[in-house]
C-alpha cells in the first residue's frame, strides 16, 4: 500500500490555482488504523465535489487500484436531475465523481490526498471559471471511517496553514448518486482534442502525473 507522504504542490484547478506548497504525512497509528480498514475489502467507493465532473473524473481515472469512475449529482433535493437543471443551482446537488477501488491498492487516505491536491477547497462555490453551488468542494462519506478520516486531514492542513486560506470543504453523508448523462462519462478519454480539454483539463492531468508518479496505471499512460 502505498504511503500518504508525498508533497503537496500546486496544481491547477478546471481553470487555475496558484497555492503554497502543503504537506501532509499519515501519522503511524493513522496508517495502522486504515491498515486494519482495509484487511477485509477489495472493494469500496468514495465520493467527491472538486468542481467540474470532467477534470475530476480525468484525474481519479488515472490512479491505480481505482478500477471505475462514473460523474454523477449527488447532495440535492430532486430526483434523476439533468445537467441543465443541475447547472441552474436550484436543485441543490453537486457534481461529483464516484469511484470505485480496491483498498488493497490504494487508500482512502491517498485519495483524499489527491482529492486537496487537485482543486482548491478554499473558494466557496467556485473552482476557477466555474461558479455556483454544483461546483462546492465536497467529501461525501459512506462510513464512519471515511467521515473521521475526511475531517482529520482537513483539519491538520488547516492547522498547518496549508493554504493562504480556510480550507472549506464540506464533509457530509452520501445521499442519493445520479449517474450523469453518457456523454460526461469518460468524458476527456473521448474529447481530448475539444479545447477545454486541451488547454484546461491536460495541463491538470499533466501536473498530477508528474506529483503522483509512483501512483499511476501503466506507467503514466491514460485508460
Amino acid at each position: 500500500m502505498y504511503k500518504f507522504l508525498i508533497p503537496l504542490c500546486a496544481l491547477i484547478s478546471c481553470s487555475s490555482m496558484n497555492k503554497t506548497e502543503v504537506k501532509t504525512n499519515v501519522e503511524p497509528t493513522s496508517q495502522k488504523k486504515n491498515m486494519v480498514y482495509s484487511d477485509t475489502l477489495t472493494h469500496d467507493t468514495a465520493t467527491f465535489g472538486a468542481g467540474c465532473f470532467w477534470c475530476v473524473e480525468a484525474i481519479f481515472q488515472q490512479l491505480e487500484g481505482v478500477y471505475k469512475v462514473e460523474s454523477g449529482y449527488t447532495g440535492g433535493s430532486v430526483h434523476n436531475p439533468t445537467y441543465k437543471q443541475v447547472c441552474s443551482g436550484n436543485t441543490g446537488h453537486a457534481e461529483v465523481c464516484q469511484v470505485y477501488y480496491n483498498p488493497q491498492v490504494v487508500s482512502f487516505d491517498e485519495l483524499l490526498e489527491v482529492f486537496w491536491q487537485t482543486h482548491d477547497p478554499t473558494t466557496l462555490n467556485s473552482q476557477g471559471a466555474d461558479y455556483g453551488t454544483q461546483y462546492r468542494s465536497a467529501v461525501f462519506y459512506h462510513s464512519d471511517y471515511q467521515k473521521e478520516r475526511a475531517e482529520y486531514y482537513k483539519k491538520k492542513l488547516n492547522d498547518e496553514g496549508a493554504y493562504s486560506a480556510t480550507i472549506i470543504t464540506e464533509i457530509v453523508p452520501s445521499s442519493a448518486f445520479y449517474i450523469a448523462e453518457g456523454y460526461h462519462q469518460n468524458y476527456f478519454n473521448s474529447n481530448g482534442g475539444e479545447p477545454y480539454c486541451s488547454l484546461v483539463i491536460q495541463p491538470k492531468v499533466d501536473k498530477f502525473k508528474k506529483a503522483f508518479a509512483d501512483k499511476i496505471k501503466g506507467g503514466g499512460k491514460s485508460n
